[in-house]
């Protein structure tokens, strides 16, 4: 008798890992084209933002920014800040608008290359030969949570930011927020305006003005160019894919995170998570210039302003320097989590991308993506949604349609020359 034989892998002409904005931006370029694709996603489309966001989440950038490609914010409030739900709906309106093919539930768990340099994609719904893959999978992959916290007991609730949904759902005592890039700030936040203790652990993410001189501080860089400099040209050159993003709001109609501000109304900080010894949790003694670094952040983003001002010849009116109003006296560096009353901790010390099923030499030493504007050195594997990927708007609603169109030119250019080769 013989052996039942696999079925024959299905073909497409490209394949897209991945079914955020990144990977349904990179099929509107494809369909628009007319080249034959699909969408694989694990989950279900924009299963980030419905589910790893908190109930109060807004964006921080405003809604104008919402522009995927085909299909730019058109609502009421240009200037304002979705909240979460808006942004799914926004999200699915887009997926309604140009129909892409999408097959949700199918999890991508290995790219390889064939003999022939197809990709062999390994499926939960079988295998695909691809004739070039994008791979658009995020950077949001995998919750980072450090091995010191196995050693808090079980009575204290642990959660990573992604899991976080409001402060009612906590359990009563004071909350430890480790982290304070965007997520944490704003967690630690939404948990202190509900007149919970928050205990904060500031490490070093910069923060940003809101309004200066009159406007959104987001207008600003936008008119000047300044979000259009290629990371090769920016002056952090390639360490800017480095940085953590900037901290602010869009709650209450946006405003700046002054975490000085906090620490008078009763938020208590502290430096860097160290670690655990027995109920005693340690910081390093940074403190004070971790909030000096986020000062330095934002007054360096006025000074961009202020220049462009001056250049342009723009009338606007002027603000005064910016004055801390709190500074620590002292570093704490212990903190006995029973003595404070600690019922629960936030870490909010991001995440990990997840490349483990891609079997392509397509990394550096470190794990990262090597890269020009996604086009990797194997022909035909690319990258899209990468942080920095060529600008500050890479990777966001704001411009990863702008990314997508370049790697659609350079998918035209793979294909061309591959039917060169065969004739």
């Amino acid at each position: 008798m013989n052996a039942p034989t696999s079925p024959e892998p299905r073909v497409t002409a490209v394949a897209i890992v991945g079914g955020g904005q990144a990977g349904l931006s990179m099929s509107w370029h494809l369909k628009q084209a007319g080249i034959d694709h699909v969408v694989f996603e694990r989950d279900r489309c924009f299963s980030e933002w419905r589910t790893a966001r908190w109930d109060s989440f807004c964006l921080v950038t405003p809604n104008w920014q919402c522009r995927l490609p085909g299909f730019h914010y058109a609502g009421p409030d240009p200037h304002g800040f979705m909240l979460r739900d808006e942004i799914v709906q926004y999200l699915d309106a887009y997926v309604a608008h140009f129909d892409p093919p999408l097959r949700e539930g199918v999890n991508v768990v290995r790219i390889e290359r064939t003999a022939d340099g197809r990709f062999l994609l390994t499926t939960t719904d079988g295998n695909w030969i691809a004739g070039q893959v994008v791979i658009a999978n995020g950077v949001y992959s995998r919750p980072v949570i450090p091995r010191a916290a196995e050693r808090l007991p079980q009575q204290i609730l642990q959660l990573h930011s992604s899991n976080y949904r409001n402060p009612q759902s906590l359990p009563p005592g004071a909350t430890l927020v480790v982290g304070s890039g965007q997520s944490g700030c704003q967690i630690a936040e939404d948990i202190h305006l509900a007149g919970r203790q928050v205990h904060l652990c500031v490490g070093g993410a910069p923060r940003s003005p809101r309004v200066y001189r009159g406007r959104e501080v987001t207008d600003w860089l936008t008119e000047s160019g300044y979000y259009d400099i290629p990371y090769e040209r920016h002056p952090q050159k390639a360490t800017v894919r480095e940085k953590t993003n900037h901290y602010l709001t869009g709650r209450d109609g946006g405003r700046e995170i002054d975490l000085r501000r906090r620490a008078l109304e009763g938020m208590k900080l502290y430096g860097s998570f160290r670690g655990v010894d027995d109920t005693k949790l340690q910081f390093a003694p940074d403190l004070a210039r971790n909030l000096d670094e986020a000062d330095r952040s934002y007054n360096n983003i006025r000074a961009l302003v202020d220049q462009y001002i001056a250049e342009a010849g723009i009338d606007a009116p002027i603000e005064p320097p910016y004055q801390p109003p709190w500074s620590p006296s002292h570093e704490v560096t212990e903190l006995d989590f029973v003595d404070a009353g600690i019922g629960s901790i936030v870490w909010a010390i991001g995440f990990t991308p997840d490349y483990g099923f891609i079997d392509l030499p397509v990394f550096n030493g470190r794990g990262h993506p090597i890269h020009h504007r996604g086009v990797t050195p194997v022909p035909g594997a690319y990258f899209l949604g990468l942080s920095w990927q060529n600008t500050w708007g890479s990777g966001r609603l704001a411009d990863v349609g702008k990314d997508a169109q370049y790697l659609l030119d350079a998918i035209r250019r793979t294909d061309e020359s591959c039917h060169a080769r065969a004739a």
